[in-house]
């Protein structure tokens, strides 16, 4: 989706980690430009600002504006980025030239809305199967997510993501019949009864180890008695 946002980058003529390291140690972020024409830019944004579009609700799916000083405005999306692990700090950011009057192809969230009547009144399970669908559509028309009414499916029933609606431009990429949501019957737990406990038959016990050599023991001993009655 479009928003009324600008965001200001400078040219960078540096590459490598050197000059990544440089750049982030003065709150700048590395990033490319690219996209429409031929012509690849290396640039430095301020990674809060890029960070605050990450996290909006249209995240990268959002198209601003990015103006580069000394050179041109144009329209762009984040279509690649790199965070630390750790400190979560914008490393690296790929932006995209996006031209207005070309269809693109975006992932757009999928979330539900109602209680299904197969969980309530028939005790089922309710799952989402499928969260991000992808289409395509005019860069002015990305939705930014699609919802979902399942109020009225019983168990065993589902909706497919060609119940989605497209309107204007969007056309639908993901496999028409693929699951979005759907209720399903709790499964059974087998629980062992008592009785069969009973029934089944012990185990026969093993032969205790020790009486083994005991009586190897005494069979040992035997000879020794003899020897003793032959004096």
């Amino acid at each position: 989706m479009r928003k009324d946002i600008t965001v200001t980058a400078e040219t960078r003529s540096g590459r490598g980690k050197n000059e990544a390291r440089r750049l982030r140690a003065t709150g700048s972020a590395p990033g490319v430009l690219y996209g429409v024409s031929d012509t690849s830019v290396p640039v430095a944004v301020n990674p809060k600002e890029i960070g605050r579009i990450l996290s909006s609700k249209t995240g990268h799916n959002t198209i601003f504006n990015l103006a580069v000083a000394g050179g041109e405005t144009t329209p762009v999306m984040v279509v690649d980025w790199q965070s630390d692990p750790v400190k979560n700090h914008l490393l690296h950011v790929d932006l995209k030239r996006i031209d207005l009057n070309e269809r693109i192809s975006v992932k757009i969230p999928v979330h539900t809305t109602g209680e299904p009547s197969g969980v309530k009144l028939q005790g089922g399970l309710h799952e989402l199967i499928t969260r991000e669908v992808e289409i395509e559509c005019l860069p002015d028309e990305i939705p930014e997510e699609f919802t979902v009414d399942v109020s009225e499916l019983m168990i065993g029933q589902s909706i497919r993501a060609s119940a989605l609606p497209m309107t204007g431009s969007m056309k639908l990429v993901s496999t028409p019949e693929a699951v979005i949501s759907h209720v399903v019957a709790m499964k059974a737990e087998v629980v062992e009864t008592p009785a069969a406990a009973e029934g089944a038959a012990p185990a026969a016990p093993a032969e205790p180890e020790v009486i083994k050599k005991g009586k190897k023991e005494e069979e040992g001993a035997a000879p020794e008695e003899k020897e003793k009655k032959k004096k």
